[in-house]
């Protein structure tokens, strides 16, 4: 099947991307695609967007070249408390909130530790997405994770980014073929992440679609074919 949504891309505002909002909405029309996600790095992170970008998302039309754009952010889950680094005020004014770990400002703990500050931010009534939760930057239990995330309706990411051999993530492929295991088993739907850093990436499963295959991953709960059932799972306006 053809995907057709990209939920977790970043624009040159993110700081370390280098595609404006109006180059990735083009690529995602020249791609078929139907939605496109803009999701900037929330503050914490080193060079990232003071926190007025997300209030003035407003500005941003919310369809360019025939697709469909959320303007939203990542947000860093940054210590085991599971605390999360914008607002209620900021969440607001953002279509969409993907909440992740990111090395560069986080503080973890034991892999218990680490597990209740993942299930705290799937459990915030404000998260829709959980980005590449098996990269390796925070050891975790992956069942309770999947488990959470079936009972808040919050998607767990298969970042395809993060197989890239250059990043020598070495964990994030059997991580993410433990998580397709489990979703499956359980009955879970995923989310494909491009986590594109530029245009030309959007959409890029290459490292992803594999990991179906190997574990024969039914192609209904994979939300990336089914954008307005995606939409209504997170609860997002259509």
């Amino acid at each position: 099947m053809t995907p057709l949504l990209d939920l977790h891309t970043h624009s040159v505002a993110s700081g370390h991307a280098y595609s404006t909002i109006q180059e990735m909405a083009q690529a995602a029309a020249d791609k078929g695609l139907q939605i496109l996600g803009i999701t900037e790095h929330a503050p914490s992170l080193p060079g990232a967007c003071a926190s007025i970008y997300f209030r003035n998302l407003h500005v941003v039309p919310r369809q360019m070249y025939g697709v469909r754009l959320l303007m939203g952010v990542e947000l860093n889950i940054l210590d085991t408390t599971g605390r999360l680094d914008l607002d209620e005020t900021h969440y607001r004014c953002c279509d969409l909130r993907i909440a992740g770990i990111h090395s560069l400002c986080w503080q973890g703990g034991t892999r218990a530790q680490n597990t209740e500050a993942m299930l705290a931010a799937i459990h915030s009534p404000w998260t829709h997405i959980i980005s590449h939760p098996g990269d390796g930057t925070a050891e975790v239990d992956f069942e309770p994770i999947v488990r959470a995330a079936a009972e808040t309706h919050t998607l767990l990411e298969i970042n395809s980014s993060s197989m890239i051999p250059l990043r020598h993530k070495d964990v994030a492929t059997p991580n993410n073929l433990h998580i397709l295991h489990l979703c499956r088993q359980m009955d879970v739907p995923v989310i494909l992440g491009s986590d594109a850093h530029i245009s030309f990436s959007i959409a890029d499963y290459r490292y992803a679609l594999p990991l179906l295959h190997e574990t024969a991953f039914p192609d209904e709960l994979v939300m990336n074919y089914w954008p307005e059932q995606c939409l209504s799972y997170l609860k997002i306006e259509t």
